[in-house]
């Protein structure tokens, strides 16, 4: 009898592991205090955001997101990102998370604009790095979501492409997204470490979602910490003016001499952002 109650114990218990695992975000939580949800970008593990819940844990509650695929998480099925949306939300209401704010790097970031713009969020402030409304209207002509798919030429040719030729596409992406050498190539490395098929059909879901018009449901107070590079502080801030015009009030800030990964080129100055935006009314 010992036996079979063993063995039943072992069963539950790696069913139990394996559903977690299948889950489309982890959450690592840490400190206490007022609640922080903490959203890295695209391809980018929870860990990114370590330097920054080093200082914000001795006062805040930090709630820390890996998105599933990246990281060395498991993959769940597509779409991914709805999925991945649905989740963040049912998370913040089964917590509890009220007088929420949320810093989003990138996807993080336009995936915070999703949730604020949802009804009861919980969400009390908006930190958005380096992030925007609708990547895709910026990066594609003629921008119309119903028009991306999964199957197509660029996706097939992503999915067939060999380790080395993924890890030279990989670098050269890398060394646009950081001034630091060691911090492109931390950022090449969980590029490769991401799930390959999340990639590709995780970025479709990026570029199709559109929250521009969903901005005019935003009522909180909202600020974007921008990187000036690689088109300089006048380009930048008129494209997060553009992408931006539907939402009521925000404030912008520029990092000097900063990519996409504005805590990693310029963190002294970001930290001090942060802790002042956080102390703010």
């Amino acid at each position: 009898m010992k036996k079979i109650y063993f063995l039943f114990a072992m069963l539950l218990s790696l069913a139990v592991q394996a559903q977690q695992n299948d889950q489309p975000i982890h959450v690592q939580v840490s400190g206490s205090g007022a609640p922080i949800l903490l959203i890295p970008g695209f391809t980018v593990p929870g860990e990114s955001w370590d330097a920054t819940v080093s200082q914000l844990q001795k006062n805040y509650e930090c709630h820390v997101l890996t998105l599933a695929g990246f990281g060395g998480k498991r993959p769940i099925d597509f779409p991914w990102l709805p999925k991945i949306n649905t989740s963040i939300e049912n998370y913040i209401q089964e917590n509890r998370l009220n007088n929420l704010t949320v810093i989003g790097h990138s996807l993080g970031g336009t995936i915070a604009t999703w949730l604020a713009s949802r009804e009861n969020n919980g969400i009390s402030k908006l930190i958005l790095v380096d992030a925007l409304p609708a990547a895709g209207a910026l990066m594609i002509p003629n921008f119309d979501p119903e028009n991306l798919a999964y199957e197509s030429p660029y996706n097939d040719q992503l999915l067939s492409m060999n380790e080395v030729e993924f890890e030279k596409m990989a670098q050269g992406m890398a060394q646009g997204m950081s001034v630091h050498p060691e911090t492109q190539e931390k950022i090449k490395d969980w590029i490769l470490l991401a799930d390959r098929e999340t990639y590709v059909y995780g970025y479709t879901d990026y570029l199709k979602l559109d929250m521009r018009e969903a901005l005019k449901n935003i009522s909180v107070p909202v600020t974007i910490i921008a990187a000036d590079k690689p088109y300089g502080k006048e380009m930048a801030a008129q494209t997060y003016k553009t992408q931006y015009a539907n939402l009521a009030q925000y404030d912008l800030m520029m990092a000097d001499n900063a990519a996409h990964f504005v805590m990693f080129d310029q963190p002294k100055w970001f930290m001090q952002q942060i802790l002042n935006i956080l102390a703010s009314n």
